[in-house]
């Protein structure tokens, strides 16, 4: 009996030993694209000007003045950066997570980092969108991949996605992939189109031009079974904080609109993000 009981003490010490290494698959995956990607991005030394938006709808147009985008460098990608942030991976289990994601300007890709545990064991998750495919790793243990998902509905959803983001990396707001139309003074609808596939929502403001919210139907729900389900989907804007003389909104939320009722799958705890320009 004391022969297994070594045996096993030897295997939780040597797993313990293992999950505290630095060393990831995920993160290195995650680290040398974004490396790739930020040399390789395009800078830009103009600023953003009346002429830039003009022909934007008025509510978007009074977001830029309102937070004070114009006069200001346009940037060529952006990072977010979320710190313990409650994440629902399903209707009975919320975790905490750290969430690092990179927006680009020039194409719309996407790429985000998830760094959490599950039962003491170490999740790690990877988000990604580029060259029109989307998809979604997560990996228990550094290397045992607990769902892959990708397809035709994931690329179309990691594409809305960016569209819903536009704004806060403004710069994407005003490229050719992206087209506005005017609803009404606090109503403006947005196409995004790349690589044929073609995605839309609706954004919301209030009079002075403060975003509020973006809500679509071009997103599916889809669960870590790989379940997928149809539904509304509304990213919530709130607490704008001033950081180098623009108002960014300091806390961001994921919401399904389904028929029993909503679920804030992201960020319920309302955990300020950190947003960098570059």
């Amino acid at each position: 009996m004391w022969i297994f009981f070594s045996v096993l003490l030897v295997i939780v010490a040597a797993l313990v030993i293992f999950f505290k290494l630095p060393f990831s698959k995920t993160k290195s995956e995650f680290n040398n694209l974004i490396g790739y990607k930020t040399t390789a991005a395009p800078k830009y030394s103009d600023v953003f000007t009346e002429e830039d938006i003009k022909d934007l709808p008025s509510p978007v147009q009074k977001y830029f003045r309102y937070c004070g985008y114009l006069g200001k460098p346009k940037m060529s990608y952006m990072k977010a950066t979320f710190s313990d942030v409650d994440f629902k991976m399903s209707e009975s289990r919320t975790v905490k997570i750290d969430y690092t994601q990179y927006n680009f300007v020039e194409k719309p890709e996407r790429f985000a980092l998830i760094s959490s545990s599950l039962f003491g064991i170490p999740f790690e998750g990877f988000d990604s969108y580029g060259d029109g495919t989307g998809s979604m790793v997560g990996r228990l243990a550094k290397i045992i991949t607990l769902f892959d998902q990708r397809g035709k509905s994931m690329d179309k959803a990691c594409l809305v996605t960016i569209l819903a983001e536009s704004l806060i990396v403004p710069n994407a707001a005003l490229q050719d992939y992206i087209i506005w139309e005017t609803i009404d003074d606090t109503h403006a609808r947005a196409v995004i189109s790349y690589y044929g596939i073609s995605a839309d929502g609706i954004f919301t403001f209030d009079e002075n031009g403060k975003w509020l919210s973006f809500k679509t139907s071009d997103r599916v729900a889809t669960d870590m079974n790989g379940n997928e389900r149809q539904a509304e989907w509304s990213a919530i804007i709130s607490d704008y904080k001033d950081n180098n003389g623009i108002l960014q909104p300091a806390v961001l939320q994921s919401i399904w609109h389904y028929p029993e009722g909503d679920s804030i799958y992201f960020n319920e705890n309302k955990v300020g993000v950190s947003i960098e320009y570059y």
